[in-house]
């Protein structure tokens, strides 16, 4: 898979290491039932809601990159 272009509304490594623990927290106590771990990694996840919620709706988003 190539690499994809970073988009504005990317989490900036310094949000990540912030919202990281909480999503890591949330799976460990909610495991798939089927042990499945899921195809894409969470800031992936994360990084495709930001964009699809548009930077016009996101208040202070900046582009740290």
């Amino acid at each position: 898979m190539s690499e994809r272009k970073p988009h504005k509304t990317d989490v900036s490594d310094d949000q990540w290491a912030l919202i990281e623990p909480v999503i890591a927290a949330w799976k460990a106590a909610h495991p798939s039932v089927s042990g499945h771990q899921g195809r894409y990694e969470m800031r992936q996840i994360v990084n495709a809601l930001l964009y699809r919620a548009g930077p016009d709706r996101l208040r202070g988003v900046r582009n740290h990159r």
